[in-house]
């Protein structure tokens, strides 16, 4: 199967050259070049690179808490009293103080039963499953991306195996004509000259339509407008078998592992939810001081001390957290399962089709060769009366027919070889060794994994990161 693959993949770049090799120019681009567009201008991968920033911050929110906490309080009191005592020998008198208070409270968590941790570490694995969801975007822009550029390569040439069929058919029917007027043809051979050239018009302006749909697709998913493409001239490596194209898709497709970082985060909320039924130890301080107006009586204080505090009965509002975090475990396992079957599934439909489109390709090409050969031969047999305009034409159309198959299956063979490679986890900028600035998930997560202050020389850098990602 692998030496009928290696032949297939060989025709096809052989056909492909044949095809296209005529229309590079020094403004060509390459199928790499359209996938290192779509790359730095996909909106989709920067919505998702900001979603993977945010898991980050969910991070560093959440390590904060191991943190003291320092806050600040002030208010000013305005206090209106009316009283009567044997002082004031059965008088009623009223008092009024008005006053100040400024002070600082601190806290910090001692202890929580580990239920703080389990979450951070949870909110890790979070961080590690996003960032595989933004390898399975990356993968559906570049496929995007190779699709358009394919649609549009093809598209371009059926549009012009159609202008050129159209020039065919208009001098078939001159011939048809001046042949009619010399009593060597019918008036039914010049109306089904005049019938296929009708039919011709109608399909080059579908193929037309056609082309002008595929270069929007092309302009929504590479982000500029197609200019002279030129189709590659050799296929992507993959992998020897439909076993081994399963094998590494289990491995390394980024749905599995974004899947293994999920169950991950799950048992950790499970721990987390059981810790959180224990006891909570705090260590407290506060300082305040109080001034009343237009007299020179304060007051000043400090405390510190420590809290301990435990559930003793919530209504089964734990229980039922810990259930349900229990339960989300379970589903996320059983997800996984899911995902193994729809990713060797995948892998499996890829390469047959990868397979498929090579034998089109080797058919296609021998049907292009007889279908040229047998017009040729009507064509001329019908200059010496062996055969009918009718046969010519559609000796014609069977040409038409084969060469526009084989524009096709190129282009399918092409976009199915970069299927393949989703389908494995593979079709990455890294791995493709694109030329463009990739973006390093994990340079953000060590700017703000430690919870930087906005003030601090670390948060400052960031603010600025973040400023400079705006207006981009």
């Amino acid at each position: 199967m692998l030496q009928k693959l290696q032949k297939a993949v060989r025709v096809g770049a052989i056909a492909l050259t044949v095809s296209f090799g005529s229309a590079q120019t020094a403004v060509s681009q390459t199928l790499a070049d359209a996938m290192a567009t779509a790359y730095e201008h996909s909106g989709l991968l920067e919505q998702n690179r900001a979603l993977l920033r945010a898991a980050d911050e969910d991070v560093a929110a959440a390590t904060a808490l191991l943190r003291p906490i320092v806050n600040w309080f002030g208010s000013v009191d305005y206090s209106y009293g009316r009283f009567r005592n044997a002082s004031t020998r059965g008088a009623s008198v009223s008092s009024t103080t008005p006053d100040a208070q400024i002070g600082l409270t601190a806290e910090i968590l001692l202890f929580d039963n580990g239920a703080t941790r389990f979450g951070i570490e949870a909110l890790k694995e979070t961080v590690l499953a996003t960032r595989q969801g933004l390898v399975s975007v990356e993968q559906q822009v570049l496929l995007n991306a190779v699709q358009a550029f394919m649609d549009v390569v093809a598209d371009r040439e059926i549009v012009e195996l159609r202008q050129n069929n159209l020039r065919l058919l208009e001098r078939e029917l001159q011939a048809a004509q001046d042949r009619f007027e010399v009593g060597e043809v019918t008036r039914t051979d010049v109306s089904l000259a005049e019938a296929r050239l009708a039919g011709a018009r109608a399909q080059l302006a579908a193929a037309q339509g056609d082309f002008a749909a595929s270069q929007e697709f092309y302009a929504a998913a590479v982000g500029v407008r197609p200019g002279n493409l030129v189709a590659p001239r050799s296929l992507p490596r993959t992998v020897g078998s439909i076993e081994d194209a399963k094998s590494v898709a289990i491995r390394a497709h980024p749905d599995m592992i974004q899947a293994k970082h999920q169950i991950a985060a799950a048992e950790l909320n499970v721990d987390s939810s059981r810790a959180s039924m224990g006891p909570t130890v705090s260590l407290n301080g506060s300082v305040s001081t109080t001034q009343e107006f237009n007299t020179n009586y304060f007051s000043e204080g400090a405390s510190v001390g420590v809290s301990v505090q435990g559930p003793i009965y919530q209504g089964g509002r734990l229980s039922a957290l810990l259930r349900k975090s229990q339960a989300q475990r379970d589903a996320t396992r059983a997800t996984l399962h899911v995902i193994r079957h729809n990713i060797r599934q995948q892998a499996g439909t890829s390469w047959s089709r990868l397979l498929a489109a090579g034998a089109q390709i080797q058919a296609s090409v021998r049907q292009v060769e007889a279908a040229r050969i047998a017009f040729e031969g009507v064509r001329e047999e019908a200059k010496l009366g062996a055969r009918t305009t009718l046969d010519v034409l559609t000796a014609e159309q069977d040409l038409l027919d084969a060469e526009a198959d084989r524009i096709s299956a190129q282009a399918t063979q092409v976009v199915a070889a970069y299927a393949l490679l989703s389908s494995m986890g593979q079709l990455t900028v890294e791995r493709l060794n694109l030329k463009v600035a990739r973006y390093d998930p994990e340079a953000y997560y060590n700017m703000v994994k430690d919870a930087p202050a906005l003030r601090s020389k670390q948060g400052q850098k960031l603010d600025n990161l973040l400023k400079a990602i705006g207006k981009e």
